[in-house]
């Protein structure tokens, strides 16, 4: 069965990014698990600012799997299919779809309204050993807390400590 699963990078602070999208501060020693899960996806998920990013590297990132963009003012998107409809409702019908697992990319407005819609069901992050003080946060607006599960962990030589969660919904 496939799960929607909110894979992100953090500040110790908590901090997806700077407050203008920077994330200059991210660790890039190692692959740290990342080309073993994103073999395990099929399909991503982004917000418009999130999505805006991928598209000012040299190369897109996701080009290889399905992309669907979440915006309230975005037209037409080369890189995939632009979503309007509500969270709920796209989410059932992405998860009814036969294939791999999801990847919710972010960014923190996108996963807090996705928490809030019961959307997510597994969160790994990687807690980068810096603090930057500001920034877009993980999960942004939660209208309620959000309980999880720890279901396990790794640190790494460079400080890095990847915490693995399934999402606790009442």
């Amino acid at each position: 069965m496939r799960r929607v699963i909110y894979f992100v990078a953090m500040s110790l602070d908590g901090y997806l990014a700077r407050p203008d999208g920077g994330i200059d501060w991210l660790l890039h020693d190692q692959d740290y698990g990342f080309s073993e899960f994103f073999g395990s996806i099929d399909t991503v998920l982004l917000g418009r600012k999130t999505y805006d990013l991928a598209r000012s590297f040299e190369e897109y990132p996701y080009s290889t799997k399905e992309n669907y963009i979440f915006s309230r003012s975005l037209g037409a998107c080369a890189h995939g299919t632009v979503v309007e409809e509500p969270i709920a409702q796209f989410v059932g019908h992405l998860l009814a779809m036969p294939g791999q697992d999801i990847w919710l990319v972010g960014g923190g407005e996108l996963a807090g309204a996705f928490f809030a819609e019961q959307a997510v069901d597994d969160l790994i992050v990687f807690v980068h050993p810096i603090l930057i003080g500001s920034g877009r946060s993980l999960a942004a607006s939660l209208p309620e807390d959000v309980k999880l599960r720890l279901t396990g962990s790794e640190e790494f030589s460079s400080g890095l400590v990847k915490l693995a969660y399934s999402v606790q919904y009442n």
